[in-house]
């Protein structure tokens, strides 16, 4: 029996507690180094980071051209809400006072009491005139019954109002769910856009985003180099703008050259690319639709070769961008949140259309 006894546990010794322990750690520790070592995100090159920079700027902007769209369309459908409620409110007012007079005859009928025009006409003591009172009483029924007939008619027209009220707020909730989206889309391209950009260094910032050489407003024109973006332009005789309204476009564009970007902005002290356009053109007296994708379709298309100061210039194949064009194949935009409204070549992106709006 006692062969078969079991032998009784002993604890670990310390040596055997510490070796456990420690061939444990070092497990532990190969296993989170494989783990890093498989999910570790690369280095990217400064040129990298530009290109994925370049990206998501363009995906931010054609975003905020969406949101602009969708902003003009949800300004429009509450003003067209409003009206409709401000003209439900004066309808329902005149029906009020409508139903009140109609009140006011049943009344005064209930006090009179109906009785048989028959036995009025017996229990007369002039006959003569109880017939003309009954003509009028009879005139004055048509009346009541017109009134009638108006008020129904008010009923339904407040109805159908309301229900116009009722599919344009259905409209403008869309097209707020619709802005909250693409403000979503284009805040997550910018942070994403921005967090890439902290990894460098600022000299290397500086050279991804090419923010160098646009410091400065226009008053320091004079002074600047020959690798200024504006010089070659300032050294050449322009092409003069056909009309006097482009001229002040593009003066009012000269004025805000160093002005930020802001995405969604329309002026006066920061601007998005087709915000700077608009705004160009409103100091000119010209009303400009609010859209990238709209402000091509806003006057005569231009072919690249007929280009002159103040046409707008476009890019991409989805029309995301616009530039106003200033002669000698430059042009003034806002380009993106890494650099100010400046002057910059029409061929440094792909070329999508023109057109002439003054």
């Amino acid at each position: 029996m006692a062969a078969h006894r079991k032998l009784p546990q002993r604890p670990f010794s310390g040596l055997t507690a510490r070796t456990a322990a420690t061939l444990a750690l070092a497990g532990a520790a190969t296993a989170t180094g494989f783990d890093g070592a498989a999910h570790a995100e690369p280095q990217l090159t400064p040129a990298q980071v530009k290109a994925k920079v370049d990206t998501l700027y363009r995906e931010a902007e054609a975003a905020t051209e969406k949101y602009n769209g969708a902003k003009e369309k949800s300004g429009t459908a509450e003003r067209r809400l409003s009206a409709l409620q401000d003209e439900v409110a004066r309808r329902q007012e005149t029906l009020n006072s409508a139903r009140n007079a109609l009140g006011s005859i049943a009344a005064a009928q209930y006090r009179d009491g109906a009785m048989d025009p028959a036995w009025q006409l017996a229990l007369s003591s002039d006959p003569d005139r109880y017939l003309d009172d009954a003509a009028l009483a009879e005139r004055a029924g048509d009346r009541q019954a017109a009134a009638v007939s108006r008020v129904r008619r008010q009923l339904r027209e407040i109805e159908q109002l309301r229900g116009a009220a009722r599919i344009e707020l259905k409209s403008l909730r869309s097209r707020q769910a619709e802005l909250n989206r693409q403000k979503r889309t284009v805040t997550g391209k910018l942070d994403e856009a921005r967090q890439l950009l902290a990894r460098l260094t600022p000299r290397q910032r500086s050279e991804v985003t090419g923010a160098g050489a646009d410091a400065g407003g226009p008053s320091a024109r004079a002074s600047r180099s020959a690798a200024d973006p504006r010089q070659p332009l300032e050294e050449a005789a322009p092409a003069p703008a056909p009309t006097g309204r482009a001229a002040a476009a593009v003066a009012y564009a000269y004025g805000k050259l160093g002005s930020p970007y802001v995405w969604g902005a329309t002026g006066p002290n920061a601007f998005d690319c087709s915000g700077l356009a608009q705004a160009a053109y409103r100091a000119a007296g010209i009303s400009l639709p609010r859209t990238t994708y709209a402000q091509i379709n806003a006057g005569r298309r231009v072919s690249r070769s007929e280009l002159r100061p103040g046409d707008l210039v476009f890019f991409y194949s989805g029309i995301s961008h616009v530039g106003i064009y200033v002669g000698n194949g430059q042009m003034i935009h806002a380009p993106n949140p890494s650099a100010p409204v400046r002057v910059a070549p029409i061929d440094q992106m792909p070329f999508a259309g023109a057109t002439r709006v003054a």
